[in-house]
């Protein structure tokens, strides 16, 4: 049986990550050793999991590791590819054009494109894509990898087509019998669609701020003055950004269900702000920019800040052109995700390399690498060296030469990672649930009916460890679901709940291990997880506990819980906007 000292132990691994990583600043390679090593005993020595079993959870890991560092690989080869035929050049001329404003630049690629690209694909792919983009235009690594990971929050939940609702939830709840007892004869899709447009209503809530927290907080570390105020200025301008994802992301949700809400949020959101940009619509008079390269910090660059200017001499491309590639990601992600006939190939058994029953357990590996996103930015890749005439030359094989080096130093903490992440998944023994279980239990216990406060910091907790938000609704629906039951909430009570969960589940993906392992790689930045968790986790704060008070809010009626959520909300604001000048400043 389950006791306190099962509670505590198992709350050991996720207190080893934060010591080492973000306390003591270790590298996150080092980190994720420890760790591993950590979590194996623990489960091995205190829980009796079987040998075999965290055998198996290790190969899954490795093997689910082997895939995003071929979406990371990807990425990189793609961002060398247009460095190498010049359309780098023509991409950050066409953002100058739109504006020179270092954060109006970020809410266009970040937020409002990172979100589409989020809604297209998910996992881990708008900091794949964004944050070498803003590296290309002239973002310090440390910055361009920030402001990706920080919009991997109101979008998330809604990824990969719906992914993280569809599989997530959808696994976690459906044919259980206390969800099958609650809801009655309500259809489970009809009940599942429910939790969905609460997500998004949520979501849409508390996300429409993230723009402006964004900019603050790339002002705040990266810019001359050190001041959050200095991204505030920009509030018109980010408050309208937000608002134009923001809603046509609810209205989706609300009238078509979990699929499309982020991927058509980010469309519809670039098809206003960009031609409102144009007209200077919202914008602030002064023009932010980084300072001059040589009084950046060390710690803000990476290694492919090189890349920079290899194709300035290059012949002048259009804008189009120089698009074009980035389009044709777009819409083959689009496409592979949402034709069925197309995706059946892709995920088809002959083009699935899988292990199934790894060491006689219940686990299985497997991976489609014609499915992942990887293969779509190396098929582009391939076309963009042929339709920018990048001809016979070594430039192309240089930037298969740079990719590859990136991803093998980005290899071995991933490797790391994950496989810690599967057998602190798969710990169950006996009597024993798995340790995220327990520590969920355990906190559940502590709180009684104040837990919807507490819902979205488990939602998040699960995204920290797993790195998923679709695995954390999946570990932690059912758990949420139960207990919204036991402490008196009705069928629609536990919808909010399980909507609370998903929340949290996103914004935790702001700080996870490996989700910021490989943004950094994409950037070539490395030894710098810790600075980067510590600077998320002010964003990932704010998110969760509003999302805990707006939950009060729903499900209690009382208006005192509306009042609390708006004052903080004025908090953070506030905050950011009398945050003056501390000019020297460190960076975290």
């Amino acid at each position: 049986m389950e006791s306190s000292l099962h509670f505590f132990l198992a709350l050991v691994p996720i207190a080893v990550v934060f010591l080492l990583l973000v306390v003591l600043r270790w590298s996150a390679r080092t980190t994720m050793a420890v760790t591993f090593v950590v979590t194996a005993a623990i489960a091995l020595l205190v829980w009796g999991t079987a040998p075999a079993l965290v055998g198996a959870a290790s190969v899954v890991g490795v093997v689910t590791a082997l895939n995003i560092l071929f979406i990371v690989f990807g990425a990189i080869l793609l961002l060398y590819t247009l460095e190498e035929s010049g359309a780098i050049h023509a991409i950050r001329r066409g953002f100058i054009a739109i504006s020179p404003d270092r954060r109006v630049q970020a809410i266009l690629i970040a937020w409002l494109f990172g979100s589409l690209i989020e809604g297209a694909s998910g996992f881990g792919t708008p900091a794949a894509i964004a944050a070498p983009l803003l590296l290309a235009i002239g973002f310090p690594a440390m910055a361009a990898v920030l402001s990706s990971l920080i919009i991997q929050s109101t979008p998330v939940s809604f990824g990969a087509v719906g992914t993280p609702m569809l599989v997530g939830v959808n696994t976690g709840l459906n044919g259980q019998q206390v969800v099958t007892s609650a809801i009655g004869d309500m259809p489970f899709i009809d009940y599942l669609y429910t939790i969905a447009t609460q997500v998004a209503l949520t979501h849409a809530i508390i996300g429409f701020l993230i723009p402006v927290i964004m900019v603050s907080m790339l002002t705040r570390f990266f810019g001359a003055n050190r001041s959050f105020a200095e991204g505030f200025r920009i509030w018109p301008f980010a408050l309208f950004a937000g608002l134009a994802f923001t809603i046509p992301y609810y209205i989706v949700a609300a009238l078509f269900g979990p699929e499309f809400p982020s991927l058509l949020g980010g469309l519809i959101g670039l098809l206003i702000v960009v031609p409102a940009a144009r007209a200077g619509l919202f914008m602030p008079k002064d023009v932010f920019d980084f300072p001059p390269r040589p009084e950046w910090e060390e710690r803000w660059s990476g290694s492919l800040e090189k890349v920079e200017h290899v194709a300035e001499h290059g012949q002048r491309m259009s804008l189009l052109k120089a698009w074009m590639p980035y389009v044709l990601v777009s819409l083959l992600l689009v496409a592979t995700r949402v034709i069925p006939d197309l995706k059946g190939l892709l995920t088809s058994p002959a083009l699935t390399l899988a292990w199934t029953g790894v060491f006689g357990t219940s686990l299985n590996a497997s991976s489609q690498p014609f499915y992942l996103p990887g293969f779509i930015f190396i098929l582009v890749s391939l076309i963009t060296w042929a339709w920018h005439g990048m001809g016979q030359g070594g430039s192309y094989g240089r930037a298969w030469s740079m990719a590859g080096s990136t991803m093998i130093k980005a290899g071995p903490t991933l490797l790391l990672a994950v496989p810690m992440v599967q057998v602190f998944i798969n710990s169950a023994a006996g009597d024993l649930r798995s340790m995220p279980l327990v520590l969920a239990a355990g906190v559940s216990d502590l709180v009684g009916e104040s837990w919807p406060l507490v819902s979205p910091w488990i939602g998040a907790m699960g995204a920290f460890i797993a790195g998923s938000n679709t695995v954390s609704n999946m570990m932690f629906s059912l758990f949420q679901f139960s207990t919204a039951v036991n402490i008196g909430l009705s069928a629609a009570g536990a919808a909010v709940v399980v909507a609370l969960q998903a929340v949290g589940g996103a914004a935790g993906n702001m700080i996870c291990v490996h989700n910021v392992v490989a943004a950094s790689a994409t950037v070539g930045l490395v030894n710098r997880e810790g600075d980067l968790i510590r600077m998320a986790l002010i964003p990932m704060t704010y998110y969760v506990i509003q999302a805990g008070l707006l939950g009060m809010g729903f499900l209690s009626g009382n208006i005192l819980w509306w009042i609390a959520a708006a004052v903080w909300a004025v908090i953070v604001l506030a905050a950011m906007r009398m945050s003056g000048n501390n000019s020297r400043a460190k960076t975290a």
